[in-house]
């Protein structure tokens, strides 16, 4: 491959293919964070879209090809069944010179590089809470993504929760964990909140308490670095509470269930992918 002109990590300009949730929690995290202004990032919409973005600074072009035109860096933020000709038109736009990110599911960089002509392309998979700043992401990098580009987005990402980099074929497994994931916790807190309201708790004491338990547990782990059995044993003591209740856990399979879920999600993606 031929040397590509490096992006200029301080003056570049970011451009959103999709107006969509995902775009905007990225570009509102962008902005908040202070990696980028809000002057420095444009997305296209005719809709009611539009107010979103423009309401925290950000540029809305009429047309696709006007972002493309005054970006640097151009994130693909599209369903799956339109991101072929999304790329497809704006290829004669989508020249070396930019580095191309992907946050659209269960599509491949093989296929990205295919329709955008080259190979400086970042698949990214990123995750709801990323609306909250608590977002779980993993990028693979395609084989014309140098080294900066890999920085310049781990650091777009950062802004809204946490971001790793992991080989491609293991996409499938992290959208059953992360990409799923996050409807299994809502899951979980709600039956938690279920059985405190069959317990005697208030609806709304019980959904901030489960809610805030589930935060606080999560916080606990990735803090402390400590490994999550050792983090429960240390909640249950003798006889008591807390192993009376994950007694009845047990039982039910709790465990075996939640790795289900993630293999059945996981193999689902795989499937989705090869279609």
């Amino acid at each position: 491959m031929s040397a590509v002109s490096p992006i200029p990590s301080e003056t570049y300009k970011l451009g959103f293919i999709g107006a969509g949730k995902m775009a905007e929690s990225i570009a509102r995290g962008v902005v908040k964070s202070g990696v980028l202004p809000a002057s420095r990032i444009k997305t296209a919409h005719k809709g009611s879209r539009r107010a979103a973005f423009e309401s925290f600074g950000v540029g809305v072009a009429e047309h696709n090809n006007q972002v493309v035109e005054n970006s640097d860096v151009v994130i693909f933020s599209v369903k799956p069944q339109v991101v072929k000709d999304a790329v497809l038109q704006l290829r004669p736009l989508l020249s070396e010179k930019k580095l191309l990110v992907s946050v659209v599911a269960g599509v491949k960089l093989k296929d990205l590089q295919e329709w955008a002509g080259h190979d400086r392309f970042i698949r990214v998979m990123p995750n709801t809470p990323a609306a909250v700043g608590e977002g779980a992401s993993v990028m693979s990098m395609g084989a014309g993504a140098t080294q900066e580009d890999g920085e310049i987005i781990a650091k777009l990402f950062g802004a809204v929760g946490k971001i790793w980099k992991a080989d491609e074929k293991l996409f499938d497994a992290v959208t059953g964990l992360s990409g799923s994931g996050p409807a299994y916790i809502f899951l979980v807190i709600e039956a938690l909140a279920d059985g405190a309201v069959a317990a005697g708790l208030p609806r709304e004491l019980a959904l901030n308490l489960a809610s805030q338990t589930v935060l606080g547990a999560a916080s606990m782990a990735r803090e402390t670095g400590r490994h999550p059995g050792q983090l429960k044993d240390d909640v249950t003591s003798p006889g008591g509470t807390t192993i009376a209740g994950i007694h009845e856990l047990e039982k039910s399979g709790f465990r075996g269930i939640l790795m289900n879920a993630v293999v059945a999600a996981a193999k689902r993606s795989r499937e989705l992918s090869q279609n």
